[in-house]
């Protein structure tokens, strides 16, 4: 890929409708979504669509999520049933995709699918992020502006750090507040089911369907972006539920009585906070680990966000190959 010089555009009219010329021309735009920042390109463009695998060195089999500025938009490319037009209802714009089934003549490329007869399609809430897609006016296809299987983004400056010299621009929408990618659903005859942990808790979803969904299985061929084994890795080796360090690593603490921490996701054991924290101090500790160190990590509880938490720890732990 040939090297680009990335330019850093603010989230003001200027800055959106040049991102949007250069995605109509078929470039990649990072931009922030309140779950991290995308990388974007015309869901419809299929030699933009690759470029993204390119950039980020994603298998192809790895499908992903286009992002839409609103529920009609998304009609274009997705069926919706009513248990799909209720959680939309309920939780768009926000940070849930739903897999669903393709339209007929739906226009995408073929890429953003892994062709599959599905797509994974979100709304987000970010007002940077509607506001290219209303200026783009069309669906951007959109994983998490880094290298595959490496910490995610949520800041511009992790953007350049990761892909300066790889793509066109990066919109400066600032930190992102929510932390952790979606929340994916796979809506299938009205029965949902949990792709993946994310933003939105899973007992929020089944509060509002009234019944509980089935969790993810670690599929061998992806349904959705994030079921990867090994995935949101560091560069340094990671321990799980560790109660202290060993000599030979940092801790990432979460809770109090943390004693000996080089950082503490949130000192009082705030789920949102730690999500909020967790990409970027990934990013840190994993500095601070360098290569003569490893990384361990306290334990998660397994209740609201730390479903999502705990994913991700778990495939940034995972073997590699």
């Amino acid at each position: 890929m040939t090297e680009l010089k990335t330019q850093i555009l603010h989230d003001d009219q200027i800055g959106l409708e040049q991102a949007a010329r250069i995605l109509s021309n078929g470039g990649l735009v990072s931009f922030p979504t309140e779950t991290v920042y995308g990388l974007g390109a015309d869901a419809h463009n299929g030699r933009a669509v690759a470029s993204v695998y390119a950039a980020k060195g994603r298998p192809s089999f790895n499908p992903l999520i286009v992002h839409v500025a609103n529920l009609e938009t998304a009609k274009r490319f997705a069926q919706f049933d009513k248990t799909a037009l209720d959680l939309a209802d309920a939780f768009w714009p926000g940070p849930v995709s739903l897999v669903l089934p393709l339209v007929k003549n739906h226009g995408l490329s073929e890429l953003v699918t892994a062709g599959l007869d599905t797509v994974a399609i979100r709304m987000p809430d970010h007002k940077t992020a509607q506001a290219l897609l209303k200026t783009f006016d069309g669906p951007l296809a959109a994983p998490s502006a880094n290298p595959s299987g490496r910490i995610s983004p949520t800041s511009c400056e992790h953007v350049i750090s990761d892909m300066n010299g790889m793509i066109d621009a990066v919109v400066d929408g600032g930190n992102c507040y929510v932390g952790v990618e979606s929340t994916i659903l796979k809506i299938d005859v009205d029965r949902v089911s949990l792709l993946r942990a994310g933003g939105l808790p899973i007992e929020a979803v089944e509060a509002c369907l009234g019944y509980s969904i089935a969790k993810p299985q670690d599929p061998q061929t992806p349904q959705s972006p994030g079921q990867l084994q090994s995935h949101y890795a560091p560069n340094a080796a990671v321990r799980l539920n560790a109660t202290k360090a060993e000599a030979d690593e940092v801790l990432l603490a979460f809770g109090p009585n943390s004693q000996g921490a080089a950082l503490n996701l949130s000192a009082t054991g705030d789920m949102v906070e730690a999500a909020a924290n967790l990409f970027a101090y990934m990013r840190d500790i994993d500095e601070i680990a360098s290569t003569s160190k490893s990384i361990a990590i306290s334990p998660i509880p397994m209740t609201g966000l730390g479903l999502a938490i705990n994913d991700r720890l778990k495939r940034a732990a995972a073997p590699r190959d």
